[in-house]
């Protein structure tokens, strides 16, 4: 499918798979704009997807909320930017279920949010995106905001990895039938590079 029918998509509040990321081998993301990140579409991906549900942000944002990378450094580095996982500090039971989880996305997006309205540890897992963007690092993480961008809903994503039923990375391939039945706009990072 084409760049704009993704767009199309996330601007009306659905996820799209995301694929083409340089720097894991092939593996396939989910992506809704955060501020549709609701209990229902923590829940598809959740269920569908099975891997991490993230929370995609600017340096910038992270920074207003007083989260940093939990491994700045040179050394041990994974070279995935996660800060710490955090909760609402309201509004929450456990905080696991997809409507906390929701929760906790809303009011970490909220402009007028700061640190204070957030505790830790918590069940959503922020990535902090590089500077540059997509220029500087051609993955998932970079790629869901610059869609969430373009789509018009803001600078901050929802991601979650794709597994297959055996637990293994899932291809394109291998959620055919998924994107069939939910009708899933897919983009390519290479579309996103390109326009």
């Amino acid at each position: 499918m084409s760049l704009e029918t993704a767009l199309t998509a996330l601007a009306a509040g659905k996820v799209v798979v995301l694929t083409g990321d340089k720097l894991r081998g092939g593996d396939i993301d989910f992506c809704v704009a955060a501020r549709h990140a609701d209990a229902e579409a923590v829940n598809f991906m959740a269920m569908h997807g099975r891997g991490l549900i993230c929370l995609a942000l600017t340096q910038s944002h992270a920074m207003r909320l007083g989260i940093s990378l939990i491994n700045a450094g040179a050394e041990r580095q994974s070279g995935r930017p996660h800060g710490r996982s955090i909760e609402a500090r309201e509004g929450v039971s456990t905080g696991i279920s997809a409507a906390d989880r929701a929760r906790t996305v809303a009011v970490a997006i909220d402009p007028a949010s700061t640190g204070d309205d957030l505790v830790s540890p918590g069940h959503v897992f922020p990535l902090i995106a590089a500077p540059g963007g997509l220029a500087e690092r051609p993955a998932a993480l970079e790629a869901a905001i610059e869609l969430s961008r373009r789509a018009g809903t803001g600078d901050a994503a929802v991601i979650c990895s794709i597994l297959r039923d055996d637990g293994e990375m899932a291809r394109i391939d291998d959620i055919a039938d998924l994107i069939e039945r939910f009708g899933l706009a897919t983009v390519d990072l290479a579309e996103l590079l390109a326009a």
